[in-house]
């Protein structure tokens, strides 16, 4: 018997062990994707009929091993990101962690329509159009409704739902289990509410509520300065600030009334001007939850444009501008667009031409309630998807969810301490809806918890609840706080000081921590440092130096090779010292985080 047939045998054997089988999706091996099977659900575009036409689906199954418990929907986030391509199942991290937290569970993932291989959509200047300011991106969007046509109405999270729920029957199975992350939360809970009979049990990480996001992200900013400071909790942002949340919310406010300019060294080694206000502080800043580099960097530089020396922050905003480039079959910007725009609790109604929003917006946040987005003015309700969908084309906002109620299931949600996009009120408030609901809080964790969190407390947690050996209340908290995977990087200097070995020392102790740092924005290009030089190879973590510069005058040349992912994780290498303002040598970088060696000819070392 070809393996083909005995993984379609071992799928089907399984739902009719379960009692569940009616009609069996055909499935065939995915190419390059050993064990895994693909199959195509076909559904209607529009449900009423209205429309004609429909959109396959690309579905992606993985059958259990060992004792079969049940059928596990795999939902990514968002909205944008197609399940399968995003979990994927083939051999490797993914497939061995989705089933070590899932046990006995068949896993199913599919491409939600207009992502992946499901009608991708693929709006090219929205895509590839990096500025981070909302009016740009308002009227890119627009462009893309235009692109798109009338047909963009489908895209709404109760579509996804639908097709959800059209997955399941396509498979013959009666009830399913549901573990979405980000955006796929919220669709997993969509789920629940429009088809309850068929949820077995829910697992939530990093959790969007049903009616959320926010018009104005209301919740993001007022839990923003807190989720800052505990990041920096236990002296872990010491010598880069004394009070994190007070210095962006201050740098914010500020530079949003009078932007901040400066020329960097751009990717192509030329000088950038870069420009940046409140709005783009705060984007950027809920960026780092899911940046080792951005939560590294940003506590120092945002400390230091309070100071007037912004060119380190106005460069970690172009590094992060960079960062978000992405391609639509990663995540699709077109259908994040649809879906965002579709659902939308605007304050305005879905039949209210672009024209009529402004005042509409205007009229909402002037009359917020005090302290709505927390410290920050009124002009940070910027960020939220009413001025994003604001020229979306009518109908915009306010499309409906399942009738509900929730079904009374086992549930649990998972949320990190640093996460700033999904703060931990949002997992507070939907695990309130559920009387059997449980809450895992894993602290210095950013967003996608299950993804980040390397000290495998929320794996483990997962696990347990699955195998029904979980014991805990209903609100948990992993015991030790997860250190970011790249050291805060210090004050940034922005001179070398007294030419002497310890002056140089501590300055090339300085430019390695913020190279390490810069490295994990993974880039396949090389990144120029601040004041110089580059750096190349990022994308592995093992990276090289060429003269690159922190201060200038001090230049590092060298390799510098990952050892181990702690946290913080650890490097060793040789990096050669020279500049006009450095007294020349070699250094060893040791994974103890100790550097030594000669400058000068004198014998040097200490810690960096």
């Amino acid at each position: 018997m070809g393996r083909r047939l005995l993984l379609l045998v071992a799928v089907l054997a399984f739902f009719g062990a379960a009692g569940q089988a009616r009609a069996a999706l055909p499935l065939t091996p995915c190419t390059g994707k050993a064990g895994v099977e693909c199959g195509t659900v076909t559904v209607p575009l529009d449900r009423t009929g209205i429309v004609p036409g429909t959109i396959d689906l690309h579905v992606e199954v993985l059958p259990a091993t060992g004792t079969a418990r049940g059928v596990m929907f795999l939902v990514a986030g968002g909205p944008g990101q197609g399940s399968a391509g995003a979990f994927n199942l083939a051999p490797g991290f993914n497939r061995q962690l989705m089933q070590f937290m899932f046990p006995g569970y068949t896993l199913v993932a599919f491409d939600n329509r207009g992502t992946g291989k499901s009608g991708l959509i693929d709006c090219a200047p929205l895509q590839t159009t990096l500025t981070g300011n909302v009016d740009v991106e308002a009227r890119l969007a627009a462009d893309c409704a235009t692109q798109i046509g009338p047909t963009r109405v489908f895209y709404s999270t109760r579509d996804h739902a639908d097709d959800t729920d059209a997955v399941r029957a396509a498979l013959g199975v009666n009830k399913i289990a549901l573990y979405g992350v980000s955006y796929g939360t919220k669709l997993a809970l969509a789920y629940a509410l429009g088809y309850p009979s068929h949820v077995e049990r829910i697992a939530l990480d990093s959790v969007v509520p049903v009616e959320f996001p926010d018009a104005f992200d209301r919740n993001v900013l007022h839990e923003m300065p807190g989720t800052l400071t505990r990041f920096c909790a236990n002296r872990a942002c010491q010598g880069a600030t004394k009070n994190y949340g007070a210095d962006v919310v201050t740098l914010a406010n500020r530079i949003q009334a009078k932007p901040i300019r400066g020329k960097i060294i751009g990717a192509n080694g030329k000088a950038t001007i870069v420009r940046m206000n409140g709005e783009d502080l705060v984007t950027m800043m809920i960026d780092a939850d899911l940046s080792p580099s951005l939560a590294a960097e940003a506590p120092a530089a945002v400390h230091a444009a309070l100071g007037r020396n912004v060119r380190p922050l106005l460069r970690l905003f172009y590094l992060d501008l960079l960062s978000n480039k992405l391609s639509a079959s990663d995540l699709s910007f077109g259908l994040n667009a649809a879906t965002n725009c579709a659902d939308g609790q605007f304050p305005w109604s879905p039949s209210t031409p672009p024209g009529g929003r402004r005042a509409a917006i205007d009229s909402a946040v002037a009359n917020l309630p005090a302290g709505s987005l927390g410290p920050f003015e009124n002009w940070a309700a910027r960020i939220g998807t009413a001025f994003f969908c604001e020229q979306w084309p009518t109908p915009a906002g306010n499309t409906p969810l399942g009738p509900g109620p929730l079904p009374d299931v086992p549930m649990i949600a998972l949320d990190g301490g640093f996460d700033l996009r999904t703060p931990v009120a949002n997992a507070l408030r939907v695990v309130a809806q559920f009387p059997h609901g449980k809450l895992l809080v894993v602290p210095g964790v950013g967003h996608s918890v299950t993804g980040a969190d390397v000290s495998g407390c929320s794996q483990n947690y997962v696990r347990q609840w699955i195998q029904g050996s979980l014991v805990a209340p209903d609100r948990a908290q992993c015991r030790q706080r997860v250190q970011p995977l790249s050291k805060v990087v210090k004050a940034f200097p922005r001179k070398a000081g007294s030419r002497t070995a310890a002056r140089t020392l501590a300055v090339v102790g300085a430019t390695l921590r913020e190279a390490q740092a810069t490295s994990w924005f993974g880039f396949s290009f090389a990144v120029r440092g601040l004041s110089g030089g580059k750096l190349a190879g990022g994308s592995g973590l093992t990276f090289t130096l060429n003269r690159y510069s922190l201060v200038p005058g001090v230049l590092v040349s060298g390799k510098v090779t990952f050892v181990d992912i702690g946290p913080p994780s650890t490097y060793k290498g040789t990096v050669k010292v020279s500049g006009s303002a450095a007294v020349a040598g070699t250094l060893k970088i040791a994974k103890s985080g100790k550097l030594a060696g000669t400058l000068g000819g004198h014998r040097v070392s200490g810690s960096y």
